[in-house]
């Protein structure tokens, strides 16, 4: 029955793509969460125009407890909106591009729909690899494409460490304690953003 309802129904990987109210509205409160937590704390780095901030744990948790579908959009718009309404709107498309690779790396690379338990070293493989993307992404951005050059561009790379790394802790702390009580206790919710895998047999 459930083999049935993955080939009828869109999904990726065994993500149900985001066709129903339920997911869509999913999708938009996370989308705001991450804009208000990237647009909370903004610290200034005056050399390139950028800014350090905490939105990259609520990019993690998302992706992490919902996997790459809502990971990657959520991930990507929140915080590119962010940049939108604050002094920092030059780095809105970089922002939507790093982020929304990154909410849709941790979400695949973790797979939530089959964890079973509170964390895998999926989890932990997941907000590394996608993670390393704030630094690098934004060296790329800045040095390059901003014309900004090599230099100017590595005075904020410490700061894009820092914040991936604590974004990183942060948010195997929350799903930690978090995110099998809340898919245990929301099959109904979760049964319209992906397919669990014991359903498949």
């Amino acid at each position: 029955m459930e083999r049935k309802r993955e080939v009828e129904d869109p999904n990726f990987r065994g993500y149900l793509l985001p066709n129903n109210a339920l997911t869509i509205s999913i999708i938009a409160i996370f989308t705001a969460l991450n804009f208000v937590v990237t647009y909370w704390i903004q610290i200034p780095i005056p050399a390139t125009g950028g800014y350090i901030n905490i939105g990259d744990t609520a990019v993690m948790f998302a992706a992490l407890l919902f996997g790459p579908i809502i990971g990657g959009v959520a991930g990507g718009v929140g915080p590119m909106m962010a940049d939108i309404f604050s002094p920092y709107i030059i780095y809105a498309p970089a922002t939507l591009i790093i982020k929304g690779i990154e909410g849709f790396m941790i979400g695949l690379i973790s797979n939530p729909r089959d964890c079973v338990g509170r964390i895998s070293y999926r989890d932990i493989l997941a907000v590394i690899t996608g993670g390393i993307l704030i630094p690098l992404g934004y060296f790329i951005y800045e040095a390059f494409i901003l014309g900004l050059g090599i230099a100017i561009a590595l005075v904020e790379m410490p700061g894009n460490f820092f914040q991936f790394i604590t974004a990183a802790v942060f948010s195997i702390v929350l799903i930690t304690a978090s995110r099998k009580n809340i898919i245990d206790g929301l099959p109904q919710v979760f049964n319209k953003i992906f397919i669990p895998f014991e359903s498949e047999e």
